[in-house]
C-alpha cells in the first residue's frame, strides 16, 4: 500500500464557505485566446469572495444545461484580486461549451480541490520546471507564485516543450521570461517551421544543455502521460531526489470529492490525495504513469 503523505494547503477561500457539491456563480471578464484550441477565461467571483486556492488546484467548472469539467487554475495566488485565470483546451462537451460563452456570461464553480504544490518548501531550493505541452497552464500558477516571490529562491530553470511552435502556450508569457535574467528558459518542439529557430526534439532533448545542483533542486513536471517516465527518467539521472520531484495527475480528475471512482489508482483517489504528487509517493504505481 502506498502512504500518502500530508504538506500545509493554503486556507480554503470563501467561494468554498458552501455546499461542495452545488456549484457558486463566476462572472467571465475576459477571454484571451492562445492557440486554435486554447483559450484563458478570467472569471471574476461575486464580491467579498476569494479563491484561496494554491498552485496545481484545479476548480470543477460548469456550463449550464451542458454538465461539468475539472479545470486546473493557471493563475498564481499572488495575483488574485477576487478573480482567477483558467486554461481550457476544446476538447469535449462542456469545454466546447465553455470557448461558445462570451464576457459577462456566467459559469458554475465548485472548488479549489486537491493537493497543490507546497511552495513554501521549495523556498531557498533551485527550482527546475518540465512542462510539455498543455501542462504549463498548472504549472503557470507556481511559477508565477516563484517569480512573485523571486528572492526567496534559487535558480528557476525552464524547460518546455509543445509539438509544434504554433501549439506553445502563453508566448508573451514566455518571452517575458525569456528577457528576465533571473529565469533560465530553453524551449523545444517536436516539429519546426519555416520560421522556427530553436531546438527540435522532443522536451528531453534539453536536459543535455544544463547543469545543476542536485541536492538542492526541485524538480517539477506536468504533461501528456507519455512524457512523464522519460521526463522523470532525466531529473533521476541528474541525481534529483525522488522526493524533490513533483508531478500533476490533473488529468485523472473528474467529481473533485472523490465519490465517482473515476481518479482512483488502487488506493488512492487523485482528486483529494492529488493531483500534485511527489514522485516518491507514486512510483510503485504504474496505473499512475
Amino acid at each position: 500500500m502506498v502512504t500518502i503523505a500530508s504538506y500545509p494547503q493554503m486556507q480554503t477561500g470563501t467561494i468554498m464557505d458552501r455546499d461542495i457539491y452545488a456549484p457558486g456563480l463566476g462572472t467571465i471578464v475576459n477571454i484571451r485566446p492562445l492557440t486554435s484550441l486554447e483559450k484563458v477565461f478570467t472569471i471574476q467571483l461575486p464580491e467579498g469572495q476569494s479563491l484561496g486556492h494554491r498552485p496545481g488546484q484545479f476548480m470543477e467548472v460548469s456550463v449550464f444545461g451542458i454538465g461539468e469539467a475539472p479545470i486546473s487554475i493557471s493563475s498564481s495566488p499572488s495575483r488574485s484580486n477576487g478573480t482567477f485565470e483558467l486554461c481550457a483546451r476544446k476538447v469535449g462537451d462542456v469545454t466546447t461549451a465553455l470557448h461558445n460563452l462570451k464576457v459577462g456570461d456566467k459559469v458554475g464553480l465548485r472548488g479549489p480541490f486537491g493537493r497543490g504544490f507546497p511552495y513554501e518548501n521549495f523556498r531557498g531550493k533551485d527550482i527546475l520546471f518540465a512542462p510539455g505541452g498543455l501542462g504549463l497552464a498548472p504549472l503557470r500558477s507556481l511559477i508565477n507564485q516563484v517569480l512573485d516571490e523571486r528572492n526567496l529562491y534559487g535558480r528557476v530553470i525552464i524547460l518546455y516543450g509543445a509539438r509544434n511552435p504554433g501549439e506553445l502556450l502563453f508566448k508573451d508569457e514566455l518571452k517575458a521570461w525569456s528577457e528576465r535574467d533571473d529565469v533560465e528558459l530553453m524551449l523545444t518542439v517536436d516539429r519546426g517551421d519555416e520560421a522556427w529557430t530553436g531546438n527540435v526534439g522532443v522536451i528531453t532533448t534539453l536536459f543535455k544543455f544544463i547543469s545543476i545542483y542536485p541536492r538542492n533542486t526541485v524538480a517539477i513536471t506536468c504533461g501528456p502521460p507519455v512524457m512523464y517516465r522519460f521526463v522523470l527518467m532525466e531529473f533521476i539521472g541528474k541525481g534529483i531526489s525522488e522526493g524533490n520531484i513533483y508531478l500533476s495527475l490533473e488529468r485523472k480528475m473528474k467529481c473533485g470529492v472523490g465519490k465517482c471512482g473515476h481518479c482512483q489508482i488502487n488506493n488512492i483517489y487523485a482528486c483529494q490525495s492529488g493531483p500534485v504528487f511527489p514522485y516518491k509517493e507514486i512510483k510503485g504505481l504504474e496505473e499512475a504513469l
